[in-house]
Order: C-alpha cells, then structure tokens, then sequence
C-alpha cells in the first residue's frame, strides 16, 4: 500500500471517531492516560513538541520544533467539529489575553485546500489567532490521534506539561491557573 493511500485510510479512520460529541458515560482504560474527555492530563509530560511542518493560508510554512523560547499552547481542531468551533473564540480570547507570554497555535485538520479554513476565519473574525493547516495530516498521529479538538501546553523548552482531549472552557479559572503555572516557571 502506498503512503499517500496509507495516509488516506489513516484519515479516514480518524474522522470516524475523531470529533469527541460528548462525554463518555464512564472513564474508559486507556495505555496512555486515564483521564477523561475535557480534563487537563499530564500523562504525557515531557514529550517534545512534533518537528511537523505547518501552513497558512497563503502557503508560508512553520516548522513546530523550531518554535521554542515561549510557551506553546498548540489546538487541533477541524471546521466540522462542534466542539472545535465552540472552543475558538474562548482560545482567540486567551491569545488576546496572554499576549506575547503564550503562543497560541490553531491547527485544522481538514482535508483538501486552505479554503474552508479560510471561510471559517473570515466568518468569525478571530483577533488573536493565526490560521494554519497540518496539509499531510501527520501531527494528529505524533500526538497519538484520537479525538478533536485536542490541545497540548508546552513549555518555553517545547516539552509537554500536559493536554487536553475533548471540549474544554478555556475561559474558566482552572485553564488560566494551569496555563499561569506554566508561564511562572
């Protein structure tokens, strides 16, 4: 099987159960983490940031290892998403709050061309957030795939404090003092 169709059925896959609608009745065992969709988890602190490469809307490329020197709070999200959707303008309002001490990093999972991003941004009018696309949908699997919206906190070092799967009020005091830790360090 080739890589681009590998990568296609990979996708596939993680659209059937990637946008997490609701919460589960009860926690469910997992090999890396316990905790449950919507709760901050640091089963995974220490990792590195993934070296993937992004792109914005007119094309220009970030590279995320090389995105080092201030903490990276880093969103997985897709326009089909409710979840997704309903967390953009708590994070464009945390950007705008944390100025230049936190980077905010939104990244689509969609498919195909930057065009329904791009809708999606003009329609909503975010101040603060930047608009990148993951075009070889390879960082949702560096970060272990699963559900969307999935957002990762990394330290100044880029090395993960800890993350969060599934819908989450980023506006609430919980968010803020997890995030405030992580700059006070």
């Amino acid at each position: 099987m080739s890589r681009f169709s590998l990568t296609l059925v990979s996708i596939f896959a993680l659209s059937l159960a990637a946008c997490d609608r609701s919460a589960p009745d009860a926690a469910q065992e997992s090999g890396a983490s316990s905790a449950a969709s919507g709760e901050i988890d640091r089963g995974n602190a220490g990792a590195l940031m993934p070296a993937a490469n992004l792109r914005d809307l007119e094309e220009r490329e970030l590279n995320l290892g090389a995105v080092q020197g201030t903490p990276v709070l880093l969103n997985l999200w897709a326009t089909w998403c409710a979840p997704c959707i309903k967390e953009m303008p708590l994070l464009d309002e945390l950007a705008g709050d944390y100025g230049d001490g936190l980077r905010v990093i939104t990244v689509s999972q969609d498919m195909g061309g930057p065009d329904k991003v791009a809708e999606f941004f003009a329609q909503n009018s975010f101040d603060h957030l930047e608009s990148w696309r993951d075009p070889q949908a390879e960082l949702g699997f560096s970060l272990g795939g699963g559900s969307l919206p999935t957002t990762v906190m990394y330290d100044a070092q880029g090395q993960e404090v800890w993350r969060v799967r599934g819908d989450y009020d980023w506006s609430s005091e919980e968010a803020r003092a997890a995030i405030d830790a992580v700059l006070s360090k």
